[in-house]
Parts: structure tokens; sequence; C-alpha cells
């Protein structure tokens, strides 16, 4: 499988040459590479912190980067196993000058990743991202003297520090949470999530908790992506142990799905927008999402008297547009939730304190919570191209014969009809143009779907 680089980082399969997997060269290359960047910045010897999830290869590749850093001149502080949002607030909390996350978070076992992060525990600009690439590819490697290595040193306890902080927010209500008495399955998916939730819910207040996939192995028990195809064993259990919901994450915990007391899933955009609605009953503001997220959250921005702004796929694209329009909340339709009360960053604890003080208050089942929102479905397509497509001049066509309608161009083209919308977009990892639809029935999703199929495969 082919090292995929992006403006955040290396991801790639373990093994193979360098180049075509992620090996220690390609590591060594991008970490050392990293820590240019920093220093760039004006930093002369950085502290950095470095977390991971419960992969295979993590501590592989944990002591390559711990040690490519010393070799850098950095001071590590490695906080071992942890999930992507407490290497975020660990980095802001120790004041430390950046921060590596070392996931490939819902891919396979076979895979992992280096994540990279700014001093604010966010992940680097598009900017910073092309430059880092542009000296890993090119630089000539120079290590420091013996005088001048780093220091190592552990830091412990950061996930239960990250759940203390959740708990603390004015918006998370543990005694409304304890006194519900709820019954709670939670899918671990043999990462740290099998910690990081079960010791938040304590935390909260719930007693009754099943823990699923629990061990922090790194062999997922199923395709470690959250969606429904992929939890028939974990919606079973839901039902056959009568509990009120079901709490599911991926890998590195900063997406984060419901299952219903039917057994039957909540609904990963539904994630954002039910967590949004609470939001906005406490806090009057604005919201933002990605845009290949549900218009839901549109709806009920505006129902509440905000305004609601779209911003290009990814989650630093998300929180740049946060930012400037000062959103209370925001995040991504595939169960990311960033609340910057707590930090900028997707976070699966933080959405479940909201999600779980929402649901007691409401004093509801989860399947009745979701009927309060405008109901929208999601088809979810493909294009394969051949490396003669122009993609570009497929996409400029599109929206040229759509024009009547509102178009939007920031990340590929959206067309917002009436009822509904389709959106273009080329991958950033596979030969396809990605074609998202959402309608008000599934019959809609699907029509808007095949329309733009149809009209692609004209131009092609």
């Amino acid at each position: 499988m082919p090292l995929i680089k992006s403006i955040s980082g290396f991801r790639g399969t373990i093994g193979g040459k360098p180049d075509t997997g992620l090996t220690p060269v390609d590591i060594v290359k991008l970490t050392s590479a990293f820590v240019c960047l920093i220093r760039r910045n004006g930093v002369k010897r950085p502290r950095i912190v470095v977390g991971r999830d419960g992969r295979i290869s993590g501590f592989m590749v944990n002591q390559l980067v711990c040690g490519t850093l010393q070799a850098m001149g950095v001071d590590v502080i490695d906080i071992g196993l942890s999930t992507t949002p407490t290497t975020e607030i660990a980095v802001t909390e120790m004041k430390a000058d950046g921060g590596v996350i070392l996931t490939a978070s819902h891919n396979p076992k076979e895979w992992n990743a280096l994540k990279l992060l700014n001093n604010k525990g966010e992940f680097i600009s598009s900017e910073d991202g092309k430059w880092l690439l542009d000296m890993a590819d090119n630089m000539d490697l120079e290590f420091a003297p013996i005088d001048e290595i780093g220091t190592y040193s552990y830091s412990e306890g950061w996930m239960e520090r990250h759940a203390e902080m959740v708990c603390r927010l004015p918006l998370v209500k543990k005694e409304v949470i304890a006194k519900r008495n709820l019954k709670v399955v939670v899918d671990g998916i043999n990462s740290t999530g099998g910690i990081a939730i079960p010791m938040l819910l304590e935390k909260l207040g719930v007693k009754d908790v099943t823990v699923l996939n629990e061990e922090v192995s790194g062999v997922f028990a199923h395709n470690p992506e959250p969606l429904a195809v992929n939890l028939v064993e974990t919606c079973d259990m839901v039902r056959k142990l009568g509990a009120d919901i079901g709490i599911v994450v991926d890998p590195d915990v900063d997406r984060l799905a419901f299952i219903d007391e039917k057994g039957e899933m909540y609904g990963e955009e539904y994630t954002l927008v039910t967590v949004a609605s609470y939001i906005l009953d406490n806090v009057k503001g604005n919201t933002v999402s990605n845009l290949s997220s549900t218009r839901a959250l549109s709806d009920i921005t505006k129902n509440a008297g905000g305004e609601y702004y779209a911003s290009a796929v990814g989650e630093v694209n998300v929180v740049e547009k946060m930012k400037e329009v000062h959103a209370v909340i925001g995040g991504e339709g595939n169960g990311g939730v960033i609340y910057p009360e707590l930090h900028y960053g997707r976070d699966a604890l933080v959405g479940v304190g909201l999600f779980l003080t929402y649901l007691c208050e409401k004093q509801c089942s989860c399947s009745e919570l979701k009927t309060h929102f405008p109901q929208y479905y999601m088809s979810k397509n493909k294009i394969q191209l051949t490396p003669e497509t122009d993609v570009d001049a497929i996409l400029s066509a599109m929206a040229e014969k759509f024009s009547d309608e509102r178009v939007t161009t920031i990340d590929g083209v959206k067309i917002d009809f009436a009822d509904g919308w389709v959106h273009l977009r080329k991958s950033n990892t596979e030969p396809i143009i990605r074609v998202y639809s959402e309608g008000k029935t599934e019959v809609d999703a699907d029509r808007f779907a095949s329309m733009m199929l149809e009209e692609v495969n004209k131009i092609i």
C-alpha cells in the first residue's frame, strides 16, 4: 500500500520499502522534518508530547519517534497509551511546543500514522503542512551531538485527567446522569476507547456498564470504523442486555456513534446534531460543520437564532472556520464533536458527557430523542477515475450546469437544492470522486446521487 503524505502527516501500512509503506526510514524523515518546522517558528529546544492508540505497531513506532526526537535535540514527554483528544489537551496543559499522535484513526490494524499538532494542541495548518512535506522529501538529516540530545520523560494519567476535565464542564451534569441509572454498552474496539470511555462513565456516576472488546491489543474485533455494517454484534448486545444506550468510538477516540435502546444505530450524523441542540438550548451562537455533513445542523441552528457555516472537509478547516465565526459548537458528520469550552479538537469524551446530560434531562429514550430533530437521509457513492481523467474540468462543468442552484466550491462542488444536496469532491487518498447526497427520504438521497452520477458519466 503506498505511503500517503498529507498536510497533517504520513500514514500507511507497516512494512515494505521506504516510500511504499510506513517504514522506520519514513518515520525518521517525517519526525525530523516536524522538528525543523517547530524550530522554524523560533523554538530552539522544543518540548514535544507523544501519545499513541492501541495498535499492534504502536509501541514500535513510539520508540522510533521518541528516539528520533531526542536525536534532533527535543525534550520528549511520552504519555503512552492515549486518545487523540487527550494528546491534544496534554500539549496545552504542559505548555509543550507541539505533539505527535500515533494513530491511523479508523483504518485497519496494518495501518499506522503520525498526526502532528502545534503548540495549541491543534493539527498543523495547511501552509505548515506543505512546508513540512517538502522538507521531509528534500532534507539532509543532521542530528544533535551528544551534549545536545534531548531528554525523555514519561507522564502518566492523562486519560483520567481528560475525563475529569470533561466532568467539570458546566454543561456536563454528573448528578443528572447518575440519577437516571443508565445501563450502557461500550465497544472499545480493542484500543484506548476501552479505557477512556468506561473511566469517564464511572466519573459520571454510571454504574451499569458492559464493555465489549475491552483488551487494548490492537487486534480489532471488527472493522474499526464505527458504521452500522461493522457493529452488528454490538447492536445485538444492546438488545440482549436491555441497555439504554450503546457507545461506540474509533481506535483514537475522536469519532463517536451511539446505538439506541432498540439496538439500532442512532446515526453518526446525529451525534453532532444532538450535542449542538443541547448547547444551543443553553448558549446562543453559531455552529460549523463540513460541507459533507447533514443539513439538520443548519436547521436547528437557525431555529435557535444562530448562524450556520460550512467549511471544507477536514478537522483543521472546521476549526479555522469555528474560530472565524466564533462558533459555540462544531464538528463533522462522522461523529466528530468539537466543543471550544474544552479545546478545539474532535473529542468523543466531550461528546459522551454532553449527549448523556441532554438525554437524561429530556427524560426520554435514545430513539425518542432523535425524533426531536429534522430527519434527513444520506447516500454515499464514488466514481472511479483513470489517470487521464480531468477532475477539475468535471467539477467545473457540474458547477456550471447547476449554476441556478446554490453552488459552493470551497472544496469540490456542493449543490444545494430546496429539499436536499449533493457534494462532489476528489478524494485525497484514492483515485475517486466522492459523491455524497442527502434528502428528506432515502429515495430522495438516492435520486440526487443517481442524477449526479449520470451527469458526471456523460462528461467523462
